[in-house]
């Protein structure tokens, strides 16, 4: 399905545009217009007649520019008036495009076509483009002209390319801001990876960020798909540093990098140096004994990570207070990541989140370690539409609803249900993950952490309108969270991203 792209045409195009109705096809008042294929001009849409604006001095603006853009549509497909033919050529092939065009439209739209016309004293403008850049030429020539781009996700890059090469700002800058916006919809074989590394060949820091966001949040989908086999070495290593990846387990992050190491037989460097950043003691000692004894990968580089291994299965065999008392235990093997796993949370789905405060219980492990996983924290969390004022915040009694603030904000309370000796030395790091449909797909929407000091994230859907049943918050007027608490040591606390 294509997308399109509304971009504005600027003020020069449009003295341009007005010379050339001028000089090449003066409008027609009443009667048949060739450009327009026989379009009486009297039947043109209402827009280009429509009485915008009333100034101050009792004169009406009359806007005659969808009836414009029409015309300009029609002149590059017919050609009339065509001062400069544009021979594209397929590197490396054959092929050959030529599109009959007007030297004062390239020129006004682009310097790099106005330098290439002043320079050639030829009717015939000769131009070398790469497959996919010249499969797209007469879509990036027509916005020229017209100022508006249907887009396919597979044409994104191609077009930003010529946009960047002919620099044409307000196409790059729209293509940009369009692949940030549709990082989520469908592909055969998924496009985040491919855009990815386009924006670091380009140096695009916002849609680079914005690529390894979305893959960060929706590892375990990615995890999935055929986008994952295809992942370089540097986005692999990237994303296993991270500490905010949302899979099922630390398990299945080794999984997946096992099968992409047999996929892709990367360097015995890199596959050490990823071997390195998977968190061992974020994996039960059951999977680990087995991964020692049928896993390939860990069989063939087992003297590259054995410290790290020793020092998980330390970490499992005793308290780990007792353990940061004899060895430096704050490096990233003992930080969680964002797990979906009944260990590490609970997913609450709040239908009409608008009407009224909301709560339910949950129960997660003490900790990772093997002598935390099998006690249990039982959890309360609060959801409430408004404001919850501080001084009720730490009872879940009916006097909060009458005592909340109308107008506010929505806030997200997780406390635990009883204190405990256990507790000691422990800091409980919440974080709340908020599911959309998006591109027709389930994806995370947002993110919210917790400060390890407080009980509610503040900023907790601030810029969300959970009024408005269209919401991109909500699905089926519902709000979708999951709930993750992940146990952080005090000598734990910086943890490594």
């Amino acid at each position: 399905m294509a997308h399109t792209y509304e971009g504005g045409i600027p003020a020069r195009v449009y003295l341009g545009t007005l010379l050339m109705a001028l000089c090449f096809h003066p409008i027609a008042v009443g009667g048949v217009d060739p450009v327009l294929n026989g379009i009486p001009s009297s039947s043109l849409p209402a827009a280009a007649l429509k009485q915008e604006v009333a100034l101050e001095n009792g004169a009406t603006t009359l806007n005659h520019s969808m009836a414009m853009v029409q015309r300009m549509e029609g002149l590059l497909a017919q050609g009339n008036g065509s001062d400069v033919a544009l021979r594209v050529q397929t590197v490396n092939t054959d092929e050959v495009k030529v599109i009959q065009a007007h030297t004062l439209v390239l020129s006004l739209q682009s310097e790099v076509f106005e330098e290439l016309l002043l320079s050639h004293n030829t009717s015939t403008l000769v131009l070398r483009e790469p497959a996919d850049c010249a499969a797209v030429f007469d879509k990036f020539i027509r916005y020229l002209y017209c100022g508006d781009i249907s887009v396919r996700l597979d044409q994104a890059i191609p077009l930003h390319k010529l946009a960047s090469k002919y620099r044409v700002w307000s196409l790059q800058q729209g293509l940009s801001q369009y692949m940030t916006g549709h990082l989520s919809s469908d592909s055969p074989t998924g496009h985040v990876v491919g855009w990815y590394q386009y924006a670091m060949q380009i140096g695009d820091a916002n849609l680079r960020d914005s690529c390894l966001q979305y893959l960060s949040w929706n590892l375990s989908s990615v995890l999935q798909s055929g986008e994952w086999g295809s992942i370089s070495d540097d986005l692999l290593l990237s994303l296993m540093q991270r500490s905010d990846l949302i899979l099922q387990s630390e398990l299945e992050l080794y999984e997946a990098l096992e099968a992409w190491i047999g996929q892709n037989q990367p360097a015995g460097l890199t596959v050490e140096n990823a071997l390195r950043q998977v968190r061992y003691g974020m994996i039960p000692p059951q999977h680990l004994f087995r991964l020692q004894k049928q896993s390939p990968v860990m069989l063939k580089y087992y003297e590259s990570i054995r410290d790290l291994l020793f020092l998980a299965f330390q970490f499992h065999s005793t308290s780990p207070v007792q353990l940061a008392k004899y060895f430096d235990v704050n490096c990233s093997i003992f930080t969680p990541r964002n797990y979906l796993s009944p260990s590490w949370g609970s997913p609450w789905v709040i239908n009409n989140p608008t009407r009224d405060d909301r709560s339910f219980s949950f129960q997660t492990q003490l900790g990772p370690s093997g002598s935390d996983a099998s006690k249990r924290v039982t959890w309360n969390a609060l959801f409430s539409p408004r404001w919850l004022p501080l001084s009720v915040r730490s009872a879940y009694t009916n006097e909060m609803q009458a005592t909340r603030t109308d107008g506010g904000r929505p806030r997200i309370i997780v406390t635990p249900a009883t204190s405990s000796p256990d507790f000691a030395g422990v800091s409980f790091q919440k974080t709340v993950i908020v599911t959309a449909r998006q591109g027709g797909k389930m994806v995370v929407r947002h993110v919210y952490n917790f400060h390890q000091s407080t009980e509610e994230a503040g900023d907790f859907l601030v810029e969300a309108d959970l009024h408005r049943r269209a919401s991109e918050y909500l699905i089926d007027s519902s709000l979708y969270l999951h709930v993750v608490v992940k146990p952080l040591y005090h000598s734990l606390i910086v943890a490594r991203k």
